[in-house]
This record gives C-alpha cells, structure tokens and sequence, in this order.
C-alpha cells in the first residue's frame, strides 16, 4: 500500500490516505492543498508513474524526521526518501559508463544530496572511480574525502537507519542531583541531564531518583539516603552519555565512610599499622630499602605523575653515595673506582632513562585509555568520534611510541650492564632517522590536534563524557588529553639537555664523547626538520585560508611549491582591474599576485564534511595574475592631489597593450617602500633577473593622471555608487538590446528603408521597442501615400 497526503503547505500534522492505486489521486489537480505521496519503494512502477507526472514523492524516513523535530515537511523538487546527504555537496570524476553515474546521481538525489559538475570549496565529497584527473588533485590538495561509489551504495542500503531519532535518552524519568562539585560543573551537568532526557533538582529533595557524588571530596553524606534513592560516583552519570544509555548503578554506588566495606578496611588498616616509632623504623628501612634497590636495578616505579624534568626519588637518595650501599655489578675495564656507577655520568644517564620511561608510559597511556578505545568497533550508541577526527588528533603518536619504546629498551640494557665507556649517544644516533620520520607529522600539526579535541568536545557529548571518564583515572595524572599530547612537543628539547649534560661529564679520552656530540647534532636536525615542515605547513594553512576568504579564488592557487609573502589592503584608483574607489586586498605570493575586491553582497555560510562552519567569504575573486606579468613597478610621489600610491604596468598575454593598475594604500600599518621591496624582489625571482632594484621606478602620478583627491569624501562615496548602479543600467539594457535585435530580425526586409536605418540608429536603446513600433508605422505610412 502506498500512504497519500493530503496537506497544508505549512504543516504535515494532517490525517493520511492509504491506498493501492496511485492514479485516483495523482490524476486530479488541488490548487488549495498539496498532494504527497509517501512511497517505500523507490523504483516500482508506481513511482514511475508519480515521477512522469510530476507529482511530490518522499520517503517514510523524511516524514519521521520532520515529525519528531517537528519541523514543516521540507520541499524538494525531486522525489526524496531520506535525509542522509542532506547539506552534502558531491562532485564525480573518473566515470565512464554514464548510465552507472546516472543512477548514482539519482540515489544522492534520493537522500538529499546535491551533485557539482565542477570542483571547487563548496564540495564536501569527491566519488572518484581512479586516482587521476585534475579533480583528484585538486581534491588532495584542498583536504576534501575522496569516496569510491560503493559509498552512495551503501548509504542508500541503510535509507531507513532513522531509529536514532526515536531512541530512549539515558536519563529518561529519572531526576539527578549534584553534590561535591564545582558550580561551574554543577551548571555543565545539570546542562547535561536536561539534553539527555532528565531532570535535576537539588540535593535532598524526595523526588530524586539519583544523587551523583564526587566521590573524591564527599567524605560524608549529608543525610541518610532512602532506599529509592540511588547514590553513585560520577562517573555513571559520564558512562551514561557515553554510552548514550543509562549505565546499572550497582557498578557505582558509592561507598560512605561508615559504610561496612570501608569499616573493614580501616580494621584491616589498623591491625597493619605501627605505632610512631616503628612507623619511623619502618620508613627508614623502606628508604634504604629503595637505595640499594636502585643502585642495583635502576628502573623507576610505573606510572608516576611527577613531571617528566623533575628527578625521581631514586636518583635524589643515590647522590648521598653512602659506602654501605654502593655496589658495582661489573668492574671497569679502566681503573675506574668501585663506585665509578655512581659517577655522575650514570648518574644522568640514568635519569635520561627515567624520564624516557616515563615518556614511554605517558604515549602507552595516551593509546590505551583514549586512541584505542576511540576505534574499537562495536561501541554502545555507535563510533564516539569519525575515523578523520581520531586521525586529526593522535596523528603518529603510535610510530613515535615504537621509537622511543626501542630506545628505552636499550638504555635499560646499557644501565644493567654499565661501565664508563658504554655509549649513550650511538642509542640515540641509532634511531636518528627513525625520529625524523615519526615526529615532524604529529608536532607540525598539534594545534590542530588541540583544535580537533576542542571542538569535538563542545560539539559532541559522548566525547566529552569519553574524556570525564579517562581523565580522571590514575594513570593520566589529573591531566587533560590536551596536555599529555603536548609532551611529544617538549620531549626532543629535553633529551638534548640531558645528552649534553652527560657530555659534560665524560672525559675527552671517552670516545662516547664524540659519539655524543653527533647525537645532539642529529636531535638538531631533527628540530631543524620539525621548524622547516612546520614554516611550510604553516605557509600551506595560509594558502588555504586565502582559498576560504575569497570566493571564486581558483583552485590551482593550491601548490605545494607556493606560499604567502605579504598581505595589503588597498583602495583601487583607475578602472583596472576594478573600479575606482573599490577596496582591494593583494595576497603576493612567491610565484603570483592575487587581486581580490570586498563583497558587496553575503552569500550562505560554507559548512565543511565535518560539520564545521566557516563565515561567508568576505573577499571576491578579480584576477590571479602570475608576477611575470609585471613589467615595472611605479612608486609614485607623494603630492598634494597623490598620497600613499603606486602602480603596477601589467601586460597580461591576452592584451595588445600595457595596463596600469594603480592602488592607494589603506591604513598607516603597511609602509610603501618595503612593501614595493619585497614585490620587486620576488617579480625578479619569478623572471631569474639579479636586479629587483630595477624595477622600481619613481614617477609623477599627474604624468599617469593618478589621483587620491577625494577618495574618503561623502561625494566621491555617492559618484562612485552611482557609477556602479550605472554599470548595472547598461549591462541591463544590453542585454535588452539583445532581446529587441532578435524581434528586430522579425521585421521583413521590404519594410526596412534607408531613412528608417538612419532614424534607427539615433534612437536610445531604453526607448528602442516602442519607437521602433512608430518608425515601423510611418515607413508603411509613407510608402502608402
């Protein structure tokens, strides 16, 4: 059966038809009402024949969706069955069998979608069948996913997956109440609650169902709770979101102090614990206990919090040296004392070893409690993040985490069987390439790691409950996700302090010495490697913000060869390329000189496959002119009518002659001098000339007819709008022009006599049709008499 309804334009809150043959409603016609047919099947001849007559067809998944947000039900001209593409922009490429594409075509259309035949920042996706063409490139230049077509395929076998939206919130009919938290926290999870289906009330009301404790600060409740009245930890009212369904409250009912559970472990305590004196002894021992097993095994405890630069607490017992506890595990082969392994030497190399454990432990932390579980399969309510975000985010910390994971395991090795002249440096050279490779990826791109996890926690729930959960686990530390991805960043500095102390501490004859200054060498080499790709990584980000900022900008501006020089706002002073009075802004770069002009029209907000939203581009596009065109550069002289200009002699390829493009610069932030150096410099790079210098040439502005003369004024502001409005008189009379010699061509030519012609051309075009029609009258007037 097939659902027909009959609806106001404004609301889908009507009663339904349901019926077997589709012509008794779709042959009429209702100009009042709206006919819609809701088919769940898309290619039955039923369809065919609503399609060929042009009737309204859409999908049970778009009528469910308008329903449960309560929204009117949304207008498409073509036949829709859901919303899953909604608000994507794809563009195909590689596609030789035209009937294939075609019905791709038809199922995004089906799901919302809309196609682009041209590539350019309004798409979201590229379908593409291979890996060449010039889409293809533009596409892995510009960041946008790049698809197979199996894609569309399967979105369109999961059309009806639309329960989400009519799932039970986890905190459905329960009432929460917050105690021991913040009231900045407070507010974020009564926040919380509300979107997720609860309610909240405060602490003591009889209504509650749930009273969420900080267990860390709440040592004792303020009341004895009903037997109603469930008492948890916070992190069921976190795990709920996360899973987006209410978590069993028996994993965290929290425990009070009186409770019987915490009764026998204080007895247990109590029966364990010493009295003072004992308990010194006691610490004493344990001390002591620690130095010795230190000198012996020089591996720090697991998982410790303290800061990766701060000294553990072996190392600070084993300076004491103290005889008792010195020993050596293998004498030297120098005559080195017996307590040559706690030189000073093993003593930082040690600490190297320590930090680099904890280092290790901190990366093993980051995979395990956050990488990890974020790309397990299978979670409760679906994938928290999209594979790009957690991609964006942990980039190569697993390769950087293998690297130092060897490193450690071999300064562990050295340590356990030490003498003086073990070499620390070749550990470090040994992996040099190693480092190179693993950490320019991940610290180039770290701020917008960090900008990834905030925006995704703002935006997305069940990754903020991710996060309130793992964070405040033992093992981060009480540190954010955000500051344990920032020791990568840090670490190379730090063992290039602690290497050079250890030199510091070797002797020349040592041949670790040299060893040791071509490991430091080649750590600099690495920061150095990290500086340069982050300068062109960098470059590469302000190409593709000039890209967003101005519309119509062509994509082949995209190369990984070019970068931005300068910026400069400007006020155009001639007609080209633009009109005089227009705000200009110049983006030089190495190669080429983007010309782009303000809007004078907003157009939509641009909304990227992630769901970011970028404002509309402020900027439109002119020309992209390549510096080879450059002939000269005119600074021209500051004078009473000219201030603040200069000029460009451009001979463009499709020009017989020179062009001048003269400019005004706006603001007192860019001076005129260096700003035509640097533009010199780079048109004599682009041509391979040695004489930037040359370029420059000091003019008189009145001998080009260049003025700045009231530029700023009221007056000047109304002419030039009035010149603007009627640029836009002509272009549309032209186009009426156009539309009369068509209806002139009409006119047979026995009618057309040489003072009609005559007369013809002296008439003005706005009036042309019904003077047209009086020449016409009196020709015929005149030959008949």
């Amino acid at each position: 059966g097939f659902f027909v309804f009959v609806c106001n334009r404004q609301d889908i809150n009507t009663p339904f038809i349901m019926t077997d043959s589709v012509q008794e409603f779709g042959d009429g016609e209702n100009t009042e009402f709206e006919t819609v047919f809701v088919l769940t099947q898309f290619d039955s001849p039923e369809y065919n024949y609503l399609y060929k007559h042009e009737h309204r067809i859409v999908g049970p998944p778009v009528v469910l969706h308008c329903a449960a947000k309560d929204e009117p039900l949304q207008f498409s001209c073509r036949p829709l069955y859901s919303t899953t593409m909604l608000n994507l922009s794809l563009c195909f490429t590689g596609f030789r069998n035209k009937e294939e594409m075609k019905n791709l075509v038809n199922l995004v259309h089906h799901m919302g979608g809309t196609i682009r035949k041209d590539f350019s920042t309004k798409v979201t996706h590229l379908v593409a069948y291979s890996t060449h063409g010039e889409k293809y490139r533009l596409a892995v230049c510009m960041g946008t996913p790049i698809l197979t077509p199996s894609w569309i395929l399967k979105a369109w076998e999961r059309r009806d997956d639309f329960r989400t939206e009519f799932k039970v919130p986890p905190f459905q009919d329960c009432v929460l109440s917050f105690l021991g938290f913040s009231e900045e926290e407070k507010a974020n999870m009564e926040e919380r609650t509300l979107k997720h289906g609860g309610t909240y009330l405060e602490v003591g009301n009889e209504r509650c169902t749930h009273m969420v404790v900080e267990e860390n600060l709440v040592k004792e409740l303020p009341f004895s709770p009903s037997k109603n009245l469930f008492v948890v930890k916070q992190e069921w009212f976190w795990g709920s979101i996360q899973m987006d369904a209410r978590a069993g409250e028996s994993m965290y009912l929290y425990e009070k102090n009186d409770s019987p559970a915490m009764k026998k472990a204080v007895s247990l305590l109590s029966l364990t614990t010493p009295n003072s004196n004992r308990k010194r002894r006691r610490l004493k021992d344990t001390l002591a206990q620690l130095t010795k097993e230190t000198e012996i095994s020089p591996f720090p405890p697991r998982k410790r919090p303290s800061a990766e630069h701060s000294l553990s607490i072996g190392s600070l017992l084993d300076i004491s040296n103290t005889p008792e506890t010195c020993k050596s595990s293998k004498p030297s082969k120098s005559s080195t004392p017996v307590l040559s392994k706690q030189s000073a030497r093993w003593q930082v190399s040690k600490e190297l070893y320590q930090t680099e454990s904890n280092y290790v432990d901190i990366l093993s932390t980051i995979l395990q409690l956050f990488k990890h579980p974020l790309e397990k399969e299978g979670q409760v309510g679906g994938p928290i993040l999209a594979q790009e975000e957690i991609k964006t985010i942990f980039g190569s910390i697993p390769d950087i985490y293998e690297v130092h994971t060897r490193i450690k395991n071999d300064l562990e090795e050295l340590l356990t069987d030490w003498s003086e002249n073990r070499s620390v440096g070749n550990i470090i050279l040994k992996y040099s390439k190693e480092l190179v490779k693993a950490y320019p990826p991940f610290v180039n791109f770290f701020e917008m790691s960090k900008e990834t996890i905030v925006r995704c926690e703002k935006q997305k729930p069940r990754f903020h409950a991710f996060l309130k959960i793992n964070q405040a686990k033992p093992e981060c530390g009480r540190q954010t996700l955000v500051e344990l991805l920032i020791r990568p960043v840090q670490r190379l500095p730090s063992v290039a302090l602690l290497l050079n102390d250890i030199k510091k501490h070797t002797s020349d004859d040592n041949p670790d010495k040299i060893t040791l200054e071509k490991a430091i060498e080649s750590l600099k080499e690495v920061m150095t490697h990290i500086n340069e790709d982050k300068r062109k990584t960098e470059g590469q980000k302000q190409i593709f913000d000039v890209v967003y900022e101005v519309d119509g900008c062509p994509a082949n501006l995209l190369s990984s060869h070019r970068s931005l020089v300068y910026r400069v706002e400007t006020i155009a002073l001639g007609d080209q390329p633009c009109d005089r009075g227009e705000n200009v802004t110049l983006f030089l770069f190495n190669d080429c000189l983007e010309i782009a002009r303000k809007r004078h029209k907003v157009i939509n907000t641009f909304k990227s496959p992630l769901g970011q939203t970028r404002p509309p581009p402020p900027l439109k596009h002119i020309a992209l002119m390549p510096l080879s065109q450059i002939r000269r550069v005119l600074d021209l002289q500051d004078t009473e009518e000219c201030v603040n200009a200069f000029a460009l002699v451009v001979r463009p390829p499709t020009e017989q002659e020179n062009l001048l493009f003269s400019f005004q610069l706006a603001g007192e932030e860019t001076v005129k001098s260096a700003w035509l150096r640097t533009l010199c410099r780079h048109v004599a790079n682009t041509i391979c000339r040695a004489d930037a210098e040359d370029f420059i040439q000091c003019t008189d502005p009145d001998s080009l007819q260049v003025s700045t003369k009231d530029m700023d004024s009221t007056l000047s502001k109304a002419s030039r709008a009035i010149k603007k409005t009627s640029k836009k008189v002509k272009k549309g009379l032209r186009k009426r022009q156009q539309h009369d010699a068509k209806t002139v061509q009409l006119v047979s030519l026995s009618d057309v006599t040489p003072a009609f012609v005559e007369d013809f051309l002296l008439l003005m075009p706005c009036m042309f049709e019904p003077i047209a029609q009086g020449v016409f009258s009196s020709c015929k007037a005149s030959e008949a008499g």
